[in-house]
């Protein structure tokens, strides 16, 4: 399993990092939009709906990704649309993470695909702004996510039960603890402030999310990495709510060892677009 999840990252990477750094973002934009045609059929098959159905909801996405790219919206500021969609996924979160599957299951399956496949390419938009914006920008948003992932395992290997006894979320995701969501704002904290200095001192370009976020002030730039890191997680619980709801482990199996795309972009999905909002309102 371990093989197969570093063989699969290694070929992500590949195809990722050339379409990040290349001066012309349509390999980006084709590539990224790729994927969340992918996380569309997905999402389409975690809602119960026929393979027909769930290729169309690909084909779907696919259409409306090509028209905000195609409209130029991708290249014009939305600020009114990231403070939408910013609080709708603030207010989900609000939702389901206190009633739970409960709430989730009984809801018309129309109004859960139509929603998810809405917020699915707003996030797609908002990845395109962002690689829009530069390479550091982009970058910076990425490794947020990806950072506190890495420093939420280890933390909660490490420390998990030893400060709560009460897990964060038992009857969505028992693995995760709050001593990993500490040590995911640590390791986020530590990131944000370290890319800000070197900004600074020239060693990188300077236009990165937290130098946007620390020039209003150092407590305006901690504060949001807190928040963002904090969606992060909601954005990972609320997926692992919608497969328990659909009974399932993984959201495909796309990519081996690793599961589908959802299960590896579901913390950027809240992301994405809150961190377009920081930087643009």
């Amino acid at each position: 399993m371990l093989k197969q999840r570093i063989l699969t990252a290694i070929a992500m990477l590949a195809l990722l990092i050339p379409a990040v750094l290349a001066s012309d973002p349509l390999a980006f934009v084709v590539l990224t939009a790729i994927f969340i045609c992918a996380g569309g059929w997905e999402w389409a098959r975690l809602n119960g709906l026929s393979h027909p159905a769930s290729l169309a909801s690909a084909a779907v996405c696919a259409g409306l990704c090509a028209a905000l790219w195609l409209t130029g919206l991708a290249g014009r500021p939305l600020p009114s649309l990231w403070i939408v969609v910013g609080a709708a996924w603030v207010a989900l979160a609000l939702w389901l993470l206190r009633a739970g599957m409960a709430a989730w299951s009984p809801q018309p399956v129309a109004a859960r695909w139509a929603g998810g496949m809405v917020l699915l390419c707003a996030a797609w938009l908002a990845l395109v702004q962002a690689r829009l914006v530069g390479v550091d920008f982009l970058l910076s948003v990425l490794l947020l996510v990806w950072v506190a992932d890495v420093a939420a395992y280890f933390a909660g290997r490490a420390l998990g039960g030893r400060f709560f006894q009460q897990k964060l979320a038992p009857g969505i995701s028992p693995g995760k603890t709050w001593e990993g969501v500490a040590g995911a704002v640590v390791g986020v904290l530590c990131l944000a402030f370290v890319w800000r200095a070197m900004d600074g001192a020239g060693v990188t370009p300077g236009g990165s999310l937290y130098s946007r976020l620390g020039s209003v002030s150092a407590l305006f730039l901690a504060v949001s990495v807190i928040f963002l890191t904090a969606m992060g997680v909601v954005g990972d619980l609320l997926e692992s709510l919608f497969k328990r709801a659909a009974g399932v482990k993984d959201s495909g199996v796309i990519l081996p060892g690793h599961g589908g795309v959802l299960d590896r972009i579901d913390a950027l999905l809240p992301v994405l677009p809150l961190a377009l909002l920081l930087c643009t309102v």
